[in-house]
C-alpha cells in the first residue's frame, strides 16, 4: 500500500485559501476552453440533473462522477471546471431534492441505512449515464466523492460491479476526499466530541471514544450501522483516499488503520495525509489527485 504525508501550508492560511474557493462556487460562467452539457438522468424513477464538464479540444483521459458530502449540495461546478481544464471529464449533479433535481432531500436521517443506499442508486445512475457518453469510450471511468461519500462510493461501486448485465460499466477506480473508512457510528463518536470543527491539535479516535460517559447505543430506527469496508475488501480496484491531519470530522487515525488492514488484501489502495489541511482539502490536494487519475489511464 502507498502512503504519503505531505507538510502544506499552516492550518488556518490553508483554511482561508479554501474559504476563497467556497466562495467562488457561486461562479457559474464557463472557460473559454471548455464545454458543458446538462443531462437529465433517471435514478429509480425519479429525475436528477447535472452538468457535464469536459475539454473542447484537448485530449480526454478520463471521465468521473462527483458524489456530493452531506447537506443541500448543488453540483459542484468549479471543481468539473478545474478537473476538465486538466483533461478529466467530469459529471457533477445536483442532489436529490436539491436545485434541479427531484425527489426529496432527506435532512434529518442523512447517516441512515435507507438514505446511504439510496444515494449510493443516484451514484451509480449518474455513474451510468456517464458510461453512455460516446466521447469517453474506451476510457477509465470514476467516482470520486467529499466526507459522506466515504460510505456512499464503495456501496455504489460495489453494486456496479455485482449486477447481472456484464454490458454495464463497472468502476475503474475511486477517489474520496476526507472519505471515512469507519462505521458511521464511529465517525459520529468522534465528530459529536470534536464538535464537528477542524483545529490545530486533532484527538485520537480512542480519545474521543474514552471521553464519553455514557456508552454509545445505534438507534435502530437507522438502519444497518453502515461501514465501508463490507464493500471496499471485495471491489478490487485502485483507490486514492485524502485526509487532512487537522480534519475535526472524521476520525482521520482510525480511517487510516481500517484502510491499512484492508490493504493487505488489496494493495490497489492508497492515501495521503496533508499536514496543515482540515475537512475541505479538495483545493489543496487536486493537483496530486489529477495526477493520480491520469496515471489509471497508462496502460
Amino acid at each position: 500500500m502507498k502512503k504519503t504525508i505531505i507538510q502544506w501550508l499552516s492550518f488556518f492560511s490553508a483554511f482561508n485559501l479554501l474559504s476563497a474557493i467556497s466562495v467562488q462556487a457561486n461562479n457559474e460562467s464557463l472557460s473559454m476552453s471548455l464545454d458543458a452539457r446538462v443531462i437529465s438522468f433517471d435514478s429509480g424513477g425519479t429525475t436528477l440533473v447535472g452538468s457535464l464538464v469536459y475539454p473542447k479540444s484537448r485530449t480526454i483521459h478520463a471521465g468521473v462522477i462527483f458524489v456530493h458530502g452531506s447537506g443541500k449540495q448543488k453540483r459542484w461546478m468549479p471543481l468539473a471546471e478545474k478537473m476538465a481544464e486538466e483533461g478529466i471529464a467530469t459529471f457533477v449533479y445536483d442532489k436529490r431534492g436539491v436545485g434541479e433535481s427531484e425527489g426529496e432531500y432527506e435532512g434529518k436521517y442523512t447517516v441512515s441505512e435507507k438514505n446511504i443506499r439510496l444515494l449510493s442508486q443516484d451514484a451509480l445512475a449518474a455513474f451510468d449515464m456517464l458510461g453512455n457518453q460516446e466521447m469517453l469510450e474506451g476510457l477509465p471511468l470514476g467516482m470520486t466523492g467529499l466526507s459522506q461519500a466515504g460510505w456512499i462510493v464503495p456501496v455504489a461501486a460495489m453494486n456496479a460491479k455485482a449486477r447481472a448485465d456484464t454490458s454495464r460499466n463497472v468502476v475503474d477506480f475511486i477517489v474520496l476526499w476526507s472519505g471515512p473508512v469507519t462505521k458511521v457510528s464511529e465517525e459520529d463518536i468522534f465528530s459529536k466530541y470534536t464538535a464537528d470543527k477542524d483545529s490545530a491539535r486533532i484527538p485520537s479516535y480512542k480519545e474521543a471514544l474514552n471521553a464519553r460517559v455514557l456508552p454509545y447505543v445505534w438507534p435502530p430506527f437507522l438502519g444497518e450501522d453502515m461501514d465501508p469496508s463490507d464493500s471496499l475488501k471485495d471491489l478490487g480496484i485502485p483507490g486514492l483516499w485524502v485526509f487532512g491531519k487537522q480534519d475535526g470530522s472524521i476520525p482521520v487515525d482510525l480511517s487510516i488503520e481500517r484502510l491499512e488492514q484492508i490493504a493487505l488484501s488489496n494493495p490497489k489502495y492508497e492515501y495521503v495525509l496533508f499536514s496543515g489541511q482540515g475537512h475541505n482539502n479538495v483545493g489543496a490536494s487536486l493537483p496530486l489527485v489529477v495526477d493520480w487519475i491520469k496515471r489509471q489511464a497508462t496502460p
